[in-house]
């Protein structure tokens, strides 16, 4: 399978921003792993801005966009240094691509996108992806990485996006607030109680939520993708994944 994974802030850095170490060391050995076992793996990654925080000591998420962008800049340096010395250990090189919306959705960027994503598995690298957050500003970024993730798996014609979030997927209510709300499953259409069924934003490191969430699924499964939401503490639950286990909640793409 060609399985794009995408990972938020809230997996791979404690609430200090500072790096979480067993996550990320268990995240690359898992996906190493996955690739030893023939499966074609695309990161998405988030934590730049998180990992940025904590190596300039900001005690909170920047709301302006200059300190953002700064944060950004070095925190994907430690970022791309973690996952290159980690995949490295189980004898895999990454590729890193820092991308804004026009790269993806301009019929001649997203071509090109596409072909170097191509080539890139062809050659047996694993991809590494972020929005370019040091230059993105509102009008060119795609704004989320839950999104992103959703235009890459199109993209590159993957059978299947994970978003490891911290979340164990779609509750028919806000877990955190109502004891009785129920897990789902299996989503086979996005309906407007679906959407109904999203709440506001994620971990105070993250910019994600539930409906950036669910407009990734309803991208993936207008394209034929299966998406599934689960919890990242773990990374291991991407073996469950993979055998077909019943795992978080799972969208099913629409076959066309």
């Amino acid at each position: 399978m060609r399985i794009a994974v995408k990972v938020g802030t809230s997996t791979l850095a404690h609430s200090t921003g500072h790096l979480n170490i067993r996550h990320v060391e268990e995240l690359c050995k898992v996906l190493s792993d996955l690739k030893n076992a023939g499966h074609e793996i695309i990161l998405v990654s988030s934590g730049a801005i998180g990992m940025g925080m904590g190596k300039l000591s900001l005690s909170k998420r920047p709301d302006d966009m200059p300190t953002k962008q700064a944060a950004a800049a070095v925190g994907q340096c430690e970022l791309m240094y973690t996952y290159d010395k980690l995949f490295a250990e189980y004898n895999h090189t990454v590729a890193q691509l820092l991308v804004t919306s026009p790269d993806i959705k301009d019929n001649e960027r997203g071509g090109n996108f596409r072909n170097t994503m191509l080539r890139l598995l062809e050659l047996g690298a694993l991809p590494v992806i972020n929005e370019n957050d040091t230059v993105a500003t509102e009008e060119i970024a795609v704004g989320d990485n839950d999104t992103l993730s959703a235009l890459v798996a199109h993209s590159c014609d993957a059978d299947l996006l994970v978003l490891l979030s911290d979340i164990d997927g779609l509750y028919t209510a806000d877990p955190h607030t109502d004891k009785s709300a129920k897990l789902i499953e299996v989503v086979p259409e996005i309906t407007p109680e679906i959407i109904a069924m999203a709440g506001g934003k994620g971990s105070s490191l993250g910019t994600g939520g539930m409906a950036t969430k669910l407009k990734a699924a309803q991208i993936c499964t207008e394209n034929e993708i299966d998406m599934i939401i689960t919890n990242g503490s773990s990374p291991s639950i991407l073996y469950d994944i993979v055998d077909g286990k019943s795992v978080g909640t799972k969208f099913i793409g629409r076959k066309k």
